[in-house]
């Protein structure tokens, strides 16, 4: 059975207590995290054409625990599969318990595959920053504290490195946060691809009490703000 650390665990007696609560509140919560630090500026396009032809790219990112983030995107259209894993560290081959340490230098991360005739890397980066995780929180996301958890854009292309820092400006300049963002924007090193127990978690796992309380609620936010780019468990 997998360990977790303490600070994602839930005593059994809590979530007999919880849950029904959750179930209730859900809709009305959306990502509370994201939309604390909200403003009611309208959230900037992304722009970014889409490419003529088909293709597979890459897009990594950082925000939190994997899992949520992993889910957002593989409900994103045009993904076409979203990887969790650990990357920014100088460990090779790290484990879940070594980065969980925080002592690694490597973050929980999501590699996403996508195809830019569907979905553009501009798009992507706004559902990272809008529906994904609060990038104003630094080396932390909800319950989950430590340098393993920071915001990150870990770019593979020179497109990449200024899309991501000329939306990180639109950010700014258009206020849509009330406090600072704190994503860094750094090159991507070797990506780790995380043990198996991880990956596809909240499908797999989807009544579990850190899942309904943290993560689901972003996919229900993702439906309501891009409804366009939105696709359910059916349509993958």
């Amino acid at each position: 059975m997998r360990r977790i650390p303490e600070q994602r665990a839930i005593s059994l007696l809590g979530a007999f207590i919880l849950l029904p609560v959750v179930g209730v509140l859900m809709a009305a919560r959306l990502g509370a995290s994201q939309q604390a630090a909200r403003t009611d500026q309208p959230f900037p396009s992304a722009g970014g054409a889409l490419a003529t032809s088909a293709s597979e790219q890459t897009a990594v990112f950082a925000g939190g625990c994997f899992w949520g983030v992993e889910a957002v995107f593989r409900h994103v259209k045009g993904v076409t599969s979203a990887t969790s894993g650990y990357t920014g560290g100088p460990l090779a081959s790290p484990s879940y318990e070594q980065v969980s340490s925080g002592t690694t230098g490597h973050a929980e991360s999501v590699r996403v595959m996508y195809d830019p005739s569907q979905v553009s890397y501009e798009q992507l980066l706004q559902v990272f920053f809008a529906v994904a995780h609060d990038p104003t929180q630094r080396n932390r996301q909800s319950p989950d504290v430590g340098t393993q958890y920071r915001s990150v854009v870990f770019y593979s292309t020179p497109e990449q490195q200024h899309a991501a820092e000329a939306y990180v400006a639109k950010l700014r300049g258009a206020k849509t946060f009330s406090r600072p963002i704190v994503t860094e924007i750094v090159p991507l090193r070797t990506f780790y691809t995380a043990e198996s127990y991880h990956q596809n978690y909240l499908a797999l796992h989807p009544n579990a009490p850190y899942i309904v309380i943290n993560d689901a609620p972003k996919l229900e936010h993702l439906r309501q703000e891009f409804p366009a780019l939105y696709q359910g468990p059916s349509e993958r």
